[in-house]
């Protein structure tokens, strides 16, 4: 294979027939991105945009690429989490459809940061986030690029907490498109598609019989809410454990046990982490778990598990099978760790199902062309996804399912508009 004329880091270009081959798999799910790519390659509207993404390489990303690229942006991707690229897509992106990657599957921290700058070299004037690593170290280490940067995307709930946060400090240099906050992205990728996914990366881990265990789901926003309805749909006891109060008192009405994480370690079989948050389980709870216990995390960094305690706790530590770690204590008890404690959707299975990614893709592609021809910059801040963007993308979504809903009538329009009638 002739070695392509761009710049790119990934593992081996001769898995891009094999990346091929999937990317037009995971198409045949996402009519909403096809819609969108067919018009961009139409209308241009990112013509020599550059755009630097930092988010999963896998083969739903994979189209949302092409879409930004046949809408003429010059685009470079790098990988968002060690453990989630997929070889093949990479691959095939740079050997085939000549978009630079800088992304190896099980990279290490010094390797993951410099294809973050890899990805950061063509100086962006949109950035594509997940997880916000990406800003993050454009602010920190290449600020000389801020001025350039017209404006971002963020794809996960951590993200946006961390970008809320540079918000609030003064430290945000330029605005961000919160995508994970549009309905059509955590009503449905982040409820239906981790629940279905974290459960598929457990199972594939362990082979475990869910009916009968308990499952601990650490936290209940939209991600915990798709996990525990997962889990509970196989069979499991589900216990939930919450730090706010209204969501607990929701996971409650909606029928699960709720308790504190000190009570739940002593019950659970599995226990799933997706508060976005560190230490969600600690050293207290590893003391107090049961022999052969299973922890996971869906959260987007391996921080909600005090890994650090638990490796000072082990007298051993052994690969038992991939993905699966056992920490064997000191006291005789086994701990099972799955990949590493990272996204285990991504880092066991194969992520979100393409058909539900096709919407939070769609709402980057269109986030990234409202960001491109706004006659004038947003305000510096972290932004909501415009409705309309939001709305079109449901209603693509159900054009391609072949979903016909009502439309409001002018009478009901009058209506809904006026004070006047009532009783």
């Amino acid at each position: 294979m002739v070695k392509p004329a761009i710049d790119y880091d990934v593992k081996d270009l001769g898995l891009a027939e094999e990346g091929v081959k999937r990317i037009e798999w995971a198409a045949r799910e996402m009519p909403v991105i096809r819609l969108i790519r067919e018009r961009f390659a139409k209308v241009k509207p990112l013509a020599g945009l550059r755009v630097s993404g930092c988010l999963h390489v896998t083969t739903e990303t994979a189209n949302l690429a092409l879409a930004l690229r046949d809408g003429g942006a010059q685009l470079a991707l790098c990988a968002s989490n060690p453990l989630s690229t997929q070889d093949a897509a990479a691959a095939a992106l740079v050997a085939v459809y000549g978009i630079p990657v800088f992304a190896v599957r099980g990279e290490d921290d010094e390797t993951y940061y410099r294809h973050i700058h890899g990805a950061l070299a063509q100086r962006p004037q949109v950035t594509l986030d997940d997880g916000a690593d990406l800003v993050a170290t454009l602010h920190k280490e290449q600020r000389d690029l801020l001025e350039g940067v017209m404006g971002g995307t963020e794809e996960t709930t951590t993200g946006v907490i961390r970008l809320r946060s540079m918000a609030r400090d003064g430290a945000l240099g330029y605005p961000i498109v919160a995508v994970n906050e549009a309905d059509t992205k955590h009503l449905f990728d982040n409820r239906y598609g981790t629940g279905q996914s974290t459960i598929d990366g457990i199972t594939r881990a362990t082979n475990v019989l869910w009916a009968g265990k308990t499952v601990v789901v650490a936290g209940y926003g939209w991600c915990g809410r798709g996990v525990a309805m997962r889990a509970r749909g196989l069979g499991a006891k589900v216990v939930v454990t919450e730090v706010e109060p209204l969501r607990a008192l929701e996971a409650a009405m909606d029928g699960y046990q709720v308790m504190s994480m000190a009570e739940a370690a002593t019950l659970g079989d599995i226990f799933i982490t997706l508060t976005g948050d560190v230490n969600a389980i600690d050293r207290g709870h590893f003391e107090v778990m049961k022999d052969g216990a299973i922890l996971a995390n869906s959260g987007h960094f391996n921080v909600e598990l005090n890994l650090k305690a638990l490796e000072t706790m082990s007298e051993t530590k052994r690969q038992i099978r991939p993905s699966v770690e056992e920490y064997r204590l000191m006291d005789g008890r086994r701990l099972y760790l799955l990949a590493e404690g990272r996204l285990i959707n991504l880092a066991a299975a194969e992520g979100h199902p393409a058909s539900v990614m096709d919407m939070s893709f769609a709402n980057q592609a269109l986030c990234v062309e409202y960001l491109a021809t706004r006659p004038r910059r947003l305000p510096v801040d972290v932004h909501p996804v415009p409705q309309e963007i939001d709305h079109e993308v449901a209603r693509l979504k159900l054009a391609s399912m072949g979903i016909v809903i009502d439309e409001l009538t002018e009478e009901q329009k009058k209506y809904l508009s006026s004070w006047e009638e009532g009783t």
